[in-house]
């Protein structure tokens, strides 16, 4: 007996069940003005270090807060209630995604009030986030220049799913001989026309235009939103 289609079976009916949650999310997050932005890389590229680069370059001007996801530790929260932002951890135990449900019951008694923007921090890994929906409005998709340039051709399925890319650690590019060129066509390869930001958050280069482009499209998003 070939057990495959019941795996797959399986597999529909787990995605179908996140993507109802998601969408419930997403309502209620619009109907809130809050608007969301998911992160997913491999790990070590440097996403909780920009995260907190981010929190703390926002929470002067907007209403902010971090979800974050991990398989067993506190670790990143703790690093990143470092900026004054509320924090929250979902642990994950042994699955290496975050899901839908699991962000809906993290906010369940989490009393904070209307927020302009709400991050949420994926476990590391560029496989199994690309599936699931957590009722995001912008998915960034990160990259760390000691990885190489490659990663979007081995992992077209995550960059397929994102919404702009960013390329991290780049005070590292010249010691590691980053071929920046050459990422942003693997990127474009796989997704064409997509927004690519080059940053650091050691040194801050690039965080300003990073930022503008996060508010001009939680603007964009608010106009879109039904009053």
């Amino acid at each position: 007996m070939n057990p495959e289609p019941r795996l797959l079976e399986v597999r529909k009916n787990v995605l179908k069940q996140n993507d109802i949650v998601a969408r419930s999310l997403r309502d209620r997050f619009r109907a809130q003005g809050t608007f969301v932005v998911s992160l997913v890389s491999s790990p070590g590229a440097g996403k909780t270090t920009f995260l907190e680069k981010t929190l703390t370059l926002l929470k002067p001007h907007y209403r902010v807060a971090a979800l974050v996801g991990d398989l067993a530790t506190e670790n990143d929260a703790l690093r990143l209630a470092r900026s004054g932002a509320p924090v929250k951890q979902i642990t994950t135990g042994t699955l290496c995604h975050l899901e839908a449900a699991m962000v809906e019951h993290a906010l369940e008694d989490w009393r904070l009030g209307p927020l302009d923007l709400l991050f949420i921090e994926n476990v590391g890994n560029l496989v199994c986030p690309a599936s699931y929906d957590l009722g995001e409005d912008l998915r960034l998709v990160l990259l760390s220049v000691t990885e190489g340039e490659d990663k979007p051709l081995k992992y077209p399925t995550i960059f397929n799913s994102a919404d702009a890319a960013v390329i991290t650690k780049v005070d590292l590019a010249t010691a590691v001989d980053f071929d920046e060129l050459a990422a942003n066509a693997n990127i474009q390869a796989v997704r064409p026309g997509m927004n690519m930001f080059k940053v650091s958050a050691k040194t801050n280069e690039g965080m300003d235009e990073f930022l503008q482009f996060l508010a001009e499209t939680r603007e964009r998003s608010l106009q879109k939103t039904p009053v």
